[in-house]
């Protein structure tokens, strides 16, 4: 995400205030007049936290969520009423740095339960090439020490990872320090925001804590599966490297031991230089890639005009940001599963 086509925070800030001043004209708010039928009123900033909130709050939440289908998260611009209803939530879920409108709107907001799943488990940093390494489930802080050099954020040089991780994906992920936010596309990270977000909707309703926590027991061994799925279906591969224009996947290629190649310098929807066009033919020449991966969200136009001067194929790998009529699925699970038939596909998966 260009930050050029951010809202500014001043114009977040009057929204905030013209949405709460909305509010204080109404007489009650679903909460008071009981029309939520007593659940707990949750907001989620973009689908893959509705999906968590959904599938652990279940039966006892009602879930809002501020970004529509087929609306890029990064893009989202948040109108007067949307803002009076993070205030008037029982519970808010959203991942810092991928929507500063959100960050900003929340933090003036005054709800008193508000998660930020960044804080539920450990960011990195990835700049347009990322190497994976098949660590299985050894510890983060193992896992740190490992790769010094790749998450240089984690290590004292916040600037440096920035700079590198901004050109990287075309994205802006404002206080981070250049940490990769994408932590849904690896089920290991998603399953700890998970634990994470049963154990405070506990808190957040502790009447309903032991439902919680039986739902999110439930998703976590899901996302147990799904990671084995991963691991043993990208285990054998005739290639490691696969190419993206969205540079999204870097913990998915660390989890598997892949190495992500992302258009440098652009956003998903731009074309891509003369230079970085002959710099990813040699690299598809040698490590052997066959496919330039684009989003259900953005332009194909970039993937197309890379396949084309360098003779790939193209194909989709969903980063999850929304689900529309075009994804390859009807929720995270699903569309996860058509990622790994993708990658599969694309790596020569024996």
């Amino acid at each position: 995400m260009n930050v050029r086509r951010l809202i500014p925070t001043t114009a977040v800030a009057g929204a905030v205030v013209l949405g709460l001043t909305a509010l204080s004209a109404c007489s009650t708010s679903d909460a008071a007049d009981g029309s939520d039928g007593g659940k707990l009123k949750v907001t989620a900033s973009f689908y893959p936290m509705q999906f968590l909130a959904e599938r652990i709050g279940g039966e006892h939440v009602t879930v809002t969520g501020l970004t529509k289908p087929g609306v890029e998260p990064h893009d989202l611009e948040l109108t007067p009423r949307q803002i009076g209803s993070i205030s008037e939530s029982d519970y808010v879920l959203y991942l810092k740095g991928i929507q500063p409108v959100v960050d900003d709107a929340i933090l003036q907001s005054g709800v008193k339960n508000t998660v930020d799943a960044a804080t539920l488990t450990t960011l990195e940093n990835h700049g347009s090439e990322v190497v994976g390494h098949d660590h299985g489930h050894e510890g983060e802080e193992e896992h740190a020490d490992e790769h010094g050099d790749e998450h240089a954020g984690e290590h004292g040089h916040e600037e440096e990872a920035h700079e590198e991780h901004s050109e990287g994906d075309g994205h802006n992920h404002g206080e981070e320090g250049g940490a990769d936010p994408h932590i849904w596309l690896d089920p290991v990270k998603y399953a700890e925001v998970a634990k994470g977000v049963g154990a405070s909707l506990g808190k957040a309703d502790p009447d309903h804590a032991a439902d919680y926590k039986k739902n999110t027991d439930a998703l976590v061994a899901e996302l147990g599966k799904l990671n084995t799925a991963f691991e043993t279906g990208l285990k054998n591969t005739s290639t490691k490297t696969f190419i993206t224009t969205h540079s999204a996947f870097g913990y998915l290629a660390e989890r598997y031991g892949l190495t992500q190649q992302g258009i440098a310098g652009i956003d998903p929807e731009a074309e891509p230089s003369p230079a970085r066009i002959q710099e990813i033919h040699t690299i598809a020449e040698k490590e052997k890639a066959t496919t330039v991966f684009f989003e259900t969200l953005a332009s194909d136009r970039t993937a197309k005009t890379l396949a084309k001067d360098t003779g790939l194929r193209t194909g989709v790998l969903d980063p999850l940001e929304g689900i529309t009529e075009k994804s390859q699925g009807a929720d995270y699970i699903e569309v996860m599963e058509s990622n790994l038939t993708a990658l599969r596909k694309a790596l020569g998966a024996k």
